[in-house]
């Protein structure tokens, strides 16, 4: 079993940062892909970004340059460095574990409120 928990997320004005975080339970011999997904009121789940076993990342068009995901192997963590947010990006934010046989896992979610 994965369980995957968010952490990092708040309120921050406009143009300014956060850092996410996301510890998972699961074996590193067992994981595959991590990543990012976030959900604003009223829309649907979209990718944020997500990171391979090997390292190699995947951004959203709209994250490009702004967002920059990494993972840490030996802490079980992945983090998601969001940097010039935009009111726009105010969403529940998730974290995802993919492990072998393709089963995904998802955290609860953390909330990020970006003021105007």
């Amino acid at each position: 079993q994965v369980q995957p928990v968010e952490s990092g997320g708040g309120l921050v004005q406009a143009g300014g940062s956060l850092r996410l975080s996301c510890v998972h339970s699961g074996s590193i011999f067992s994981v595959n892909a991590m990543g990012w997904y976030r959900q604003a009121p009223g829309k649907q789940h979209e990718l944020v970004a997500t990171i391979t076993g090997g390292g190699r990342t995947n951004y959203a068009d709209s994250m490009k340059g702004r967002f920059t995901i990494s993972r840490d192997n030996a802490k079980n963590t992945v983090y998601l460095q969001m940097n010039s947010l935009k009111p726009e990006d105010t969403a529940t934010y998730y974290c995802t574990v993919d492990v072998g046989g393709g089963r995904r896992y998802w955290g609860q979610g953390t909330q990020d409120t970006v003021s105007s």
